[in-house]
């Protein structure tokens, strides 16, 4: 009995599983800090897939071929997804820093739940043969 078919194209994958917690995360990181997360697809690849957090650059330099997907978190949102509140959006009149920290942190915590309701069902991947369709399933 054979298992799973596994290919070095990603055009052979038909659908993704991704944590809404990693997601998040990685949004997040983009967002408010200088370093870049994305969602990484590992090779072999099959018709359904896992994309985890990661932070781009991290790869080993002999990691072989095909390279993993990196995948921008982004790619996963609609157009309508509320941006991330700067601390500017949040600062009380008058200004008090437990105020500040307390309405950003709950403007925060706002936006994480928001951004799952904006979430596609389907996302398109850059491949060498050009963009590639697959469904996408969210766990958590």
């Amino acid at each position: 009995m054979s298992g799973p078919r596994t290919s070095s194209d990603p055009t052979d994958i038909r659908s993704l599983a991704v944590t809404t917690e990693d997601l998040v995360a990685a949004l997040e990181t983009n967002r408010r800090s200088g370093r870049e997360a994305v969602l990484r697809v590992t090779p072999p690849f099959y018709g359904r897939m896992r994309a985890r957090i990661h932070l781009a650059g991290g790869e080993a330099t002999d990691y072989g071929e095909p390279s993993p997907l990196h995948l921008s978190p982004e790619l996963f949102l609609d157009e309508t997804v509320p941006s991330y509140p700067e601390t500017h959006e949040t600062r009380p009149d008058p200004y008090d820093i437990d105020d500040h920290h307390e309405r950003h942190t709950e403007a925060v915590s706002q936006w994480r739940k928001a951004v799952r309701n904006h979430l596609r069902e389907r996302v398109s991947i850059s491949t060498d043969d050009g963009p590639h369709e697959v469904d996408v399933k969210y766990l958590g």
